[in-house]
């Protein structure tokens, strides 16, 4: 939890605009290029997770989090080389899912500008899967038997060893709740400073998206944008070789030392971190097989309530959008 209960601001630099999420929607390719505009500033660690209780659990460590602050203090020390003239921001994809984000953002900045990007629920659910194959969280490799333990994990059995999103982080319905996510946010902060983005619109349109969000901030949005595409889907090619990887890489102790040793030995010299990290993704991962159709088709006819309940929500007709009016 944040360490008080009514955080003391006055003495670091706060952000004024956070990315709350989903993952796999997009929030990565945005937080790179916003970060890139001169009048925004947005800190190396791209996800502090720090205004979430659920995502700062004692298993978020450094080494699997990167530098995850502990402290307020810590936490706004990531803001402090913005400038007077700067929009500070951070983009913690999975505050939308977070049930305490809300009320803790608005704790440390009561007028904080919020970002939300919505993605069709089954392709979304696909791609989460797979990335939480790829980090680690999530050892079961079929997306359908994932769903199915889901009863079970809530129970708190069955959880993944490395769950350091506690019990309700591969709990994947739990990301789908949209109109209840929007409603945390707009019950927090004036519907002026909530934009809601819709994945599709976004895909179709990177630069007029960026654009609509550098007005959202108040900042110039004449800027030259470099278009690109961040944190790609893809495949665990062998869950067990991969974890067995990240096993030696991340533990303490003279055996995982020693082989960590002998890598940088047998490494090439002059070899860049940048093409290690290339030559690994080659190793461990593949483009993603073509999705279970079958499978996306349930998890639509199970969803549909819930786009239909977010068409209401947003005056949008996400039905037709994303398929949901060719159900039967």
């Amino acid at each position: 939890m944040v360490s008080t209960d009514s955080p003391d601001v006055t003495h670091g630099r706060v952000p004024d605009f956070f990315i709350v999420g989903h993952p796999k929607s997009g929030t990565t390719a945005l937080r790179d290029m916003l970060k890139r505009h001169p009048q925004i500033y947005m800190p190396k660690n791209k996800e502090p997770y720090f205004l979430a209780d659920e995502l700062r659990p004692p298993a978020a460590t450094p080494r699997s989090f990167g530098s995850t602050p502990g402290t307020l203090e810590e936490y706004l020390s990531l803001f402090s080389p913005a400038t007077p003239g700067q929009r500070a921001g951070e983009a913690s994809a999975p505050y939308l899912w977070s049930r305490t984000a809300a009320g803790r953002i608005a704790e440390v900045q009561p007028s904080a500008h919020i970002i939300a990007i919505l993605r069709e629920p089954a392709s979304f659910l696909h791609s989460l899967h797979l990335q939480f194959v790829q980090i680690y969280m999530e050892p079961e490799k079929s997306l359908r038997k994932a769903l199915a333990l889901e009863d079970t994990r809530r129970a708190g059995r069955q959880l993944p060893g490395n769950a350091f999103w506690g019990p309700q982080g591969t709990l994947y319905s739990e990301y789908v709740r949209y109109v209840e996510q929007l409603r945390r946010y707009h019950a927090t902060f004036p519907a002026d400073n909530v934009l809601v983005l819709i994945y599709d619109d976004y895909r179709r349109d990177n630069e007029a998206t960026v654009r609509q969000v550098q007005r959202f901030l108040g900042v110039d949005d004449t800027h030259p944008i470099d278009v690109r595409e961040s944190n790609p889907t893809v495949r665990v090619r062998s869950p067990r070789l991969h974890s067995l990887v990240h096993t030696l890489a991340a533990g303490e102790g003279p055996v995982p030392r020693a082989l960590q040793s002998a890598a940088k030995r047998l490494a090439p010299r002059g070899l860049s971190r940048e093409s290690a990290v290339a030559i690994r993704n080659r190793m461990f991962f593949s483009e993603p097989r073509p999705p279970d159709e079958d499978l996306l088709h349930e998890l639509r006819r199970r969803f549909e309530p819930e786009v239909v309940a977010l068409s209401e929500y947003l005056g949008r007709d996400l039905v037709t959008l994303w398929g949901y009016d060719s159900l039967n």
